[in-house]
């Protein structure tokens, strides 16, 4: 069995709001920076590998130049908002262990890609994955799922995909693996037991 794990809320905290109001003690602010920087189109194409961090950064400080020192400190500390969820990195080993495939499969910019990448040893455990922006799609697009399938040879029904958006889920079922949604560490740790069946998924 393959275990694919998206990273945002599965692997590392995404948490746009706490983050933010951990650096603007000012609500309408926090709303403000929301709206203009983690809800943009700027944003998506970040996710996309069609923009920089710093080409996003000068569009956002173009269209609202009333808060450019804001939205700079906000994209100048987005790695605080990326730290791991210890209950899922402790499957990790566990998963490999029992001789199950481990890949990721993450909408994520190139920025961010980079820093977690550096940052955390855990992804050496991996044997594979895909970043969108390293393919120039994002999920729930079908092309993401079979990219990652074709890349690394896996059988759609072989694969357990877990993922916190309940759209993204539903694309991984649409393309024939098994899509859980992600509620925390307790969903893939089922998948573990020596007394699960994994001919049946539901």
């Amino acid at each position: 069995m393959n275990f694919i794990f998206d990273v945002g809320n599965v692997l590392v905290d995404y948490k746009p709001l706490l983050y933010l109001e951990s650096l603007f003690h000012d609500e309408a602010l926090v709303v403000k920076m929301h709206e203009t920087v983690f809800l943009s189109q700027e944003w998506v194409s970040m996710d996309r590998g069609l923009l920089t961090h710093r080409e996003a950064c000068e569009a956002f400080c173009q269209r609202e130049p009333g808060f450019s020192a804001a939205i700079k400190r906000t994209m100048d500390n987005l790695p605080a908002l990326f730290t791991p969820i210890s209950e899922t990195i402790e499957l990790l080993p566990a998963i490999k262990e029992k001789g199950h495939g481990l890949f990721y499969l993450s909408n994520i910019h190139k920025e961010t890609r980079d820093f977690l990448i550096g940052e955390y040893g855990f992804f050496d455990l991996f044997d594979g994955g895909i970043f969108s922006c390293d393919v120039l799609e994002i999920k729930p697009s079908p092309e993401i799922y079979r990219r990652l399938l074709s890349k690394y040879s896996l059988l759609p029904g072989d694969c357990l995909f877990f993922d916190d958006s309940p759209e993204n889920v539903e694309a991984a079922n649409n393309e024939g693996l098994n899509g859980i949604l992600f509620t925390g560490a307790g969903c893939a740790q089922v998948y573990l037991s020596p007394a699960r069946n994994h001919t049946d998924m539901s």
